[in-house]
This record gives structure tokens, sequence and C-alpha cells, in this order.
């Protein structure tokens, strides 16, 4: 972004994700809103929820066996005295008073296990009859028995503020009879995509004109990170309409704008952000693809104070400057930069905790050369299974190649002091 980048203000990968979340750590997430269960899947939830009885609310039987006193397996093989079965979600009259000793019960897995008995039991080890069942093998107190209370109390908090709903939080929610809850609304995530050479994709195109492929893989990673991209219109490298452009982005609750941000002299965006009293926080990072990234926020000014998904629903609180990510023009590094730094920007605006970023392991099929001093995040194939997983990088022509990141599932990470990683090492991945 800047013509004279001041060296200072080119960090290490390290410096600059850590500046990241430092101030993803200070933003307050938009207002929040009532969505039916289903509805909640991704988003964030907004209250606490607590368990509304003891889960389990009985002792639960975790296997299909016998339903027994342990003391009564003290020696085995022991027969006992079959009285009956006991399934899942047998009412509390079909539930035996007691178990008395010398007695079993058939039990499903799930069904509630009687008061008297201590332990069930797995079918495998017992030979049925009518009347009487023979069991081969002795029990411990407690074996294969969830008590009652064991997940959770009732009034016990089940789901906290700020956890994400996946499939086991939406289970947890419906557990304990919520269909409805509280979520943090979607924060809306301006893209703007700037350059002469830029056409939309339904466009003639000119020989020296390339589509417009940023605005739209980063619209879907900023859907895939919980919030609403506001796309707008191309801006060319004209100052004035590119002002007007980014005064409409500001209006968002983060803008990420692609292209402009390198040293050629069209790149505009900083002279407009320093007209528009930009505070710069790094103005590059030391990795490859996308050296060029920019971080920085604007004040909020009277004109632009607001939201532009206000009509989605009212935002309670703004926070009280904008941030920005100048990200690389070209499309591995926008997507590269995206998933480093922008990221958690967005998932705190959601209503998420800063997280750090984590690495899997995995040994490299061939020998990989890069010249030092970049942490390198390259395209790669991560495949096997289990101890025998491998990765290998995707040949590909740097970092405007669309279709090598296509082919690829994960990036190699390669530290900045290295220049050789050779085959059969253990080598760090960030999957995709």
């Amino acid at each position: 972004m800047a013509a004279s980048p001041n060296d200072s203000m080119v960090l290490s990968f390290e410096e600059a994700r850590g500046i990241v979340e430092e101030h993803a750590s200070h933003l307050s997430p938009a207002a929040y809103e009532v969505v039916d269960l289903l509805s909640a899947a991704g988003r964030v939830l907004s209250e606490p929820i607590t368990a509304d009885r003891d889960i389990p609310p009985f002792p639960r039987s975790t296997r299909d066996g016998l339903a027994v006193r342990s003391a009564d397996l003290s020696k085995v093989p022991a027969s006992l005295t079959l009285k009956g079965e006991i399934k899942a979600g047998a009412s509390p009259s079909d539930v035996p008073s007691f178990v008395h000793p010398g007695e079993a019960y058939a039990i499903m897995t799930g069904a509630p296990v009687p008061p008297g008995a201590d332990a069930v039991v797995m079918i495998e080890h017992t030979l049925m009859y009518s009347k009487h069942v023979v069991i081969s093998r002795g029990a411990s107190p407690g074996e294969n028995i969830v008590i009652r209370g064991a997940e959770a109390e009732r009034g016990s908090l089940v789901l906290a503020p700020g956890t994400r709903m996946n499939e086991a939080a939406i289970a947890l929610a419906a557990s304990v009879g919520r269909s409805r809850i509280n979520v943090f609304a979607r924060p809306c995530v301006a893209v703007l995509t700037t350059g002469d050479e830029i056409v939309p994709i339904d466009a003639e195109v000119g020989p020296t004109q390339i589509r417009n492929s940023n605005t739209y893989s980063l619209a879907m990673q900023i859907q895939q990170a919980g919030a609403e991209p506001v796309l707008l219109p191309i801006a060319p490298d004209e100052r004035g309409q590119l002002r007007q452009l980014i005064e409409e982005g500001l209006k968002s609750d983060l803008m990420l704008i692609t292209g402009g941000v390198s040293m050629g002299r069209y790149d505009l965006v900083e002279q407009v952000m320093a007209e528009l009293r930009a505070e710069f926080f790094f103005l590059g990072a030391k990795i490859q693809p996308g050296r060029p990234v920019v971080f920085g926020r604007i004040p909020c000014r009277a004109e632009i104070h607001g939201g532009a998904c206000a009509a989605a629903g009212e935002r309670l609180t703004l926070p009280q400057n904008k941030h920005f990510f100048g990200l690389p023009g070209n499309p591995v590094s926008t997507m590269v930069t995206f998933e480093l730094f922008a990221r958690p920007m967005i998932e705190a605006l959601c209503g998420l905790s800063p997280r750090p970023l984590f690495f899997l392991h995995a040994r490299l099929k061939s020998e990989v050369r890069v010249k030092p001093g970049l942490r390198r995040f390259l395209p790669a194939i991560l495949s096997g299974e289990l101890d025998e997983t491998s990765v290998e990088t995707v040949p590909w022509q740097g970092s405007g190649d669309i279709a090598a990141r296509s082919r690829s599932n994960c990036y190699l990470v390669i530290p900045m002091d290295r220049e050789q990683l050779a085959a059969g090492e253990w080598v760090a991945v960030m999957l995709r």
C-alpha cells in the first residue's frame, strides 16, 4: 500500500498475527437475535444455556445386558433369577421399584437402571433362559451405568456465550428443550476490489483485463467465517471514485480491500486512507504468498457511522473505530492472507474469542527448497490416513495460480529460516 514502505512496518508473521489477535480481543460483537434451533447452526451463542433437569434424568444403561447387583457376581458363573425386561423409554410404572439379591433384569441401552442394581453386564457375557440367566463374568459397581446428573445437573451451565453452534452444541440445546436461542447477529464485511484491469465476471474481457475472482472467493470465505459479505463495485484507479467506495465500505463492521496494496504507481489506496486519518499497524508481513498485506483502522465519523446491514437488524453497539485489511490482488495471496489475518477479526465480530492457529504435522513426500527469509504457506496436497499421512506441494506458477490452489487441500508451512525440507521430514500443515 505504500510507495516507499517503511521496513519497520513490515513484520514477521508472528508479530503481524499477534497484532491482529490483540485488536480482535477488544472487538465487540453485533447485537443478538433470536432464531430457531436449526437456523442457529454455525452461529455464535449470545446467552448462557442451562440444563432444565439433570442429564441424564435417571441412572442410564450404556449397554444392552442385565441390570444386576455387583455383589451377586462375586463368584462366577452365577445364576440369577430373571425377573423381567426394562426398555428404553419405559414409563415409571414399568421400572421395578427395587432389585433384590439374586435377581436380574434384562435392560436395553438408554433404559433407566432400577434401584438396587449397581451394574449392567453386557449381553455377550450371559446365557439367557426363560426364568433365569447365567452370567460368566463379574462386574464392578457403576459398570456400564451413567448416574443421574453425571453429564449436567439441573440449573448448571451447559453452553456458554461465545460458543459456536456446531452439531454437538445444537444437540445439547435440543436436549434441554431450547427450540429457539439467542445468537449474535452476523457482522457485515465489505469487499472492495480495485484496479482498472479488473472487470465483472460476465463482462466481455479485453486482452489485458482480468475477471474479478477475488470478490467471490472472499465472499465465500467471509460466509464460512460466519459473517455477511457486502460486495462493492470494482474501484477504478481514480482517487475520487476510490474514496467514495472506501467510505461506503466503512459503513460495514470490517472492510477488506484487494489490490492496490503494493508499490505500483497507481496504487492509490494508501493515499485515500491517509486522507481518512487511517492508522496503520503493519504495511506488510514476511510471508509468501501475501507479503504486501496491510492492517489498519480509521476513526468513525458521523457520516459513516451506522452499518451496511442495518436493515437486517438493529445494531446496539458499534466499535469506535473501523478496521480494514489491504489484501494483495493476486488470488492465492488474497485467500491466504484472509485465513491468516482477516478471519480472527471476523470471528471476534461474530462473538468468538480469538484463538491461535492450529497446525497438523505430516511427512513430506518430496524435498522442498526455498529461499530463506519468509514464512511460506505453499499450496499442497495432504493424503494418507492415521500415522501414514503425508504431504506434497502442488506445482504452481506463483500467487496468481488459482488452478493450483484449487487442486490443493492444505498449505505446507515452511519456517522463514529454512531453505530445505528433506523428504520424509515431519512438517507443519495448515488445513484450508
